[in-house]
């Protein structure tokens, strides 16, 4: 049988009878998306498999590409809807379209490998069968919730029907992605196959094999019949969901509305409910603010800073000066990335505490059976703890974790770069402290910056790659690849007090402890910042930072910016009792052996002023957000960064600014820097004239009504 099919992304021929489809045809690039192209071709081979269905056995769907089958729809296409309208009718669009898949009279094998999100895993789930390549590229899952967005091509309808429900509100409300394995265990995949026979292996699936029902699946089927049942999923879902988002979070809980309504419907009543919610959601201001964070992340995972003519090194050993918590938390990284690293310390009970370190790092994921028992012996055993420099001639990358002490870095740095060779990097960890000043005590400063990791370093993502006046654009290429090679988010930022996140974070925690001092209540001053999105109050989030440390960040960023930087006496007065946080045990909480919160810490309250001051929530807030606005509108005028997108980046993955605001900036776009600017110089009136000296560059992008994106 022939075709007249003119396509212009996917491939089709027929041969014996069986139709082979295939995705990531004639395409340059390494994703294959469901962009207009691909749909319109998609329709077109679903009207002709139907045109033909009496001559067919079946139809195979494959990927032509290496790494991905569909990596889902294309998120322009989405971003590019100005109405609920226009969602509703895209989705009904890529409806149709599966539905005709899914009507097919004949087998559909789904033969997935590499990537499968989203739109992906939603054609799938319309194909009869669907088989997976056991590479450890391959995984399927819809991610639309991460967008602030329901699956919309069908995916609440067929995900329950082909894995249950529990599974399915599981993976639909969390975005959460599967292995084949895993997969397989939940009846998603029929079976798994090496990527090189799957296609092979999928013609024995068109003879119409299907899945034996079992005890599990017939139990599954009862749930998802009985209302009672069902009714108790859904508010166990709904419980869930708004303890882990506070309900701030739109998408998931309209995902739940949608799909319990929709449960007794028939397949066109629910797609067009589905349709519904999808439009709704698109043109939501949480959901842009969503895609906002994605096209930010998408624009990191390239390179494009200064290049130099030299080669870019490649970091293929590491090491690591300075064992303890974040050394610890180094070594575990670079261990897991196959690095073999060397972690040196002064002594033994320090690489100790850097091993025990690493292994805690690890057993989360051997628990949770992503990390078999043999491969965390082996990562444990790659680190190696010693006292001297053997060795380090072959290392690629050496990372400092020690003190914050100036004289003692540049003294390490000096001593640690005659063991190395020409070519090796150097970075520091510092949290604050000058790097230009540190590169002084280095013959090579052109291979040295600062690395700066957040803790705890296995969750946090975002290193600061601190650039100074002589290193090399090669320099920082090398460490900006290998940042993303170990599946973290680097931002360059330029040497500077501070540098960015911590900068921006320190007013925050500055004005929460004058607020203290002017007898804002801890809980309401904690609860106002979670209310508004942050993951913890200022206060919680001392503790964990450690209060001294604290004390000595401050003192370097007043020392380095002046008195609009000054901070209250309030911390210091605690560091000097001793309450120095959750290491501690006492901060402005107390803490159990677990680490956990147990209450106030009555000795932290007796240092607050007695007479308490009434203050709105909004009030609270605009007092603490409204200086990290200002602070970073100064970094933009000294040109730390490249734009806006370093700082909401840097403070969505630095701090947990929370993301369904957008960013810092994009959230101060979105209520007007008129009205900022007429809140900060009212405070500057009426709280403090230096803590609230409006920026420059605030200041300028009113005078000339435009917005920190416009820039």
């Amino acid at each position: 049988m022939g075709t007249n099919l003119e396509l212009k992304k996917i491939s089709f021929e027929i041969k014996e009878g069986i139709a082979y489809v295939g995705f990531g045809y004639n395409n340059e690039k390494s994703m294959t998306v469901l962009d207009e192209d691909t749909l319109r071709d998609l329709d077109a081979v679903a009207d002709e498999l139907t045109a033909q269905k009496k001559g067919l056995e079946g139809a195979i769907f494959f990927t032509h590409k290496d790494r991905c089958f569909l990596a889902g729809a294309d998120i322009t296409l989405i971003s590019g809807m100005k109405t609920e309208a226009d969602g509703a009718q895209g989705a009904e669009a890529g409806q149709g379209i599966f539905n005709k898949i899914e009507d097919l009279p004949f087998p559909t094998v789904a033969c997935i490998h590499g990537v499968c999100l989203g739109g992906g895993t939603e054609f799938g789930l319309s194909c009869k069968t669907i088989l997976m390549s056991d590479d450890k590229s391959t995984v399927m899952g819809l991610p639309e919730v991460k967008l602030g967005l329901i699956p919309g091509f069908g995916g609440t309808y067929r995900m329950p029907k082909k894995i249950g429900l529990p599974s399915a509100l599981d993976l639909i409300l969390t975005g959460k992605t599967v292995n084949a394995r895993k997969a397989k265990k939940l009846g998603l995949a029929f079976e798994t196959y090496p990527k090189e026979r799957i296609v092979e292996m999928a013609k024995k699936h068109l003879k119409g094999r299907s899945k034996k029902s079992s005890l599990k699946d017939s139990l599954t089927d009862f749930a998802q019949d009985n209302f009672f049942s069902r009714k108790i999923i859904f508010q166990k879902a709904r419980e869930s969901v708004l303890k882990k988002t506070k309900g701030f979070y739109q998408a998931p809980l309209k995902i739940l509305d949608t799909m319990e309504a929709g449960m007794i419907k028939g397949r066109s009543s629910y797609l067009a409910s589905e349709a519904q919610a999808f439009g709704e959601l698109c043109v939501s201001e949480q959901s842009k603010n969503l895609q906002h964070i994605y096209w930010m992340t998408e624009k990191v995972k390239k390179y494009s800073g200064p290049k130099g003519n030299g080669e870019i090194p490649k970091l293929e050993r590491g090491s690591c000066l300075g064992a303890g918590t974040m050394g610890g938390g180094i070594a575990w990284l670079m261990s897991n990335n196959d690095m073999a690293p060397i972690m040196k310390d002064l002594n033994t009970p320090a690489l100790e505490l850097g091993l025990k370190q690493a292994s805690s790092n690890y057993s989360g994921a051997l628990k949770r059976k992503r990390l078999s028992a043999d491969d965390f012996e082996r990562k444990m055993r790659s680190i190696s703890c010693q006292t001297d420099f053997k060795g380090f001639q072959k290392v690629d990358l050496v990372i400092e974790a020690i003190i914050e002490d100036m004289n003692i870095k540049k003294s390490v740095f000096a001593d640690t770069e005659k063991y190395l060779r020409p070519d090796a990097l150097i970075t520091s960890n510092t949290s604050s402290l000058s790097v230009e000043e540190m590169a002084k005590a280095l013959e090579r400063p052109e291979r040295f910056a600062g690395l700066h990791f957040f803790n705890p370093v296995h969750m946090m993502p975002l290193v600061e790659i601190i650039t100074h006046s002589k290193v090399a654009p090669e320099t920082v290429e090398a460490l900006y690849n290998w940042v993303l090679k170990v599946k973290k988010t680097p931002v360059v930022v330029k040497d500077g007090p501070g540098f960015l996140v911590n900068r921006i974070l320190m007013p925050y925690l500055n004005e929460a402890g004058f607020l203290l001092e002017e007898g804002v209540s801890m809980k309401e001053l904690d609860e106002a910042c979670t209310n508004f999105g942050m993951p913890m109050g200022p206060c919680r989030l001392l503790d964990e930072v450690g209060i001294d440390v604290a004390v000595k960040v401050a003192k370097i960023l007043h020392d380095g910016l002046g008195d609009r930087a000054k901070s209250s006496g309030l911390s210091t007065k605690m560091a000097e009792k001793g309450l120095l946080g959750r290491k501690s045990s006492k901060g402005f909480y107390d803490y159990d052996e677990a680490g956990k919160v147990t209450g106030a810490n009555e000795e932290a309250l007796s240092l607050f002023p007695s007479k308490k001051k009434s203050m709105s929530e909004s009030e609270i807030q605009m007092r603490v957000v409204l200086p990290m606005i200002n602070e970073a509108a100064i970094i933009l005028e000294e040109g730390l960064v490249e734009g806006p997108g370093d700082v909401d980046l840097g403070l969505i993955f630095g701090i947990g600014f929370p993301p369904f605001r957008g960013g810092l900036l994009r959230y101060a776009d979105g209520e007007g820097l008129d009205r900022i600017l007429t809140a900060i110089n009212r405070y500057s009136e009426s709280v403090d004239f230096d803590r609230y000296q409006a920026s420059p560059y605030l200041k300028n992008l009113v005078e000339n009504k435009k917005k920190f994106y416009d820039i």
